[in-house]
């Protein structure tokens, strides 16, 4: 049986994943972690709990701490960024323009990428960069 909680999968399975179906899983990434954060924080607790958690999982806000990681990023990192910004997106929420909406979707594509490399260490320690404490509202 697969064990879908921790997919770990070559590199030539992962290049055949789409920079919108990294996205797609690195969405979910990241969500959980923004989840996680905020109950282990106690951030919010019950309907603000999910109020904060759109605010922080939204396209402008994803765009917006993940500018915090460009410069740490490895090349590697940056090429995966790079594609999934270039995605062929069709359909853009009303809440973004085209470029915030591309810089969200390459943090996803980034996300879904180093999760199926199995880089939950380095998923981890970017997360905690885009959430440190005194920037995170």
């Amino acid at each position: 049986m697969t064990d879908y909680f921790s997919v770990t999968l070559s590199d030539d399975e992962i290049r055949a994943i789409s920079s919108i179906g990294l996205a797609h899983l690195g969405d979910a990434v990241y969500e959980l972690l923004v989840r996680s954060w905020l109950c282990v924080h106690g951030k919010a607790t019950g309907k603000s709990l999910h109020r904060a958690t759109v605010a922080l999982v939204c396209a402008a806000k994803q765009a917006e701490l993940s500018e915090r990681l460009l410069p740490l990023l490895t090349p590697e990192e940056l090429d995966v960024f790079r594609r999934g910004r270039n995605a062929n997106v069709h359909t853009i929420p009303h809440s973004a323009d085209r470029a915030t909406y591309q810089k969200a979707t390459a943090l996803e594509a980034l996300f879904g990428w180093l999760y199926l490399k199995g880089e939950r260490a380095r998923v981890n320690a970017l997360f905690a960069v885009m959430m440190e404490e005194n920037n995170v509202t």
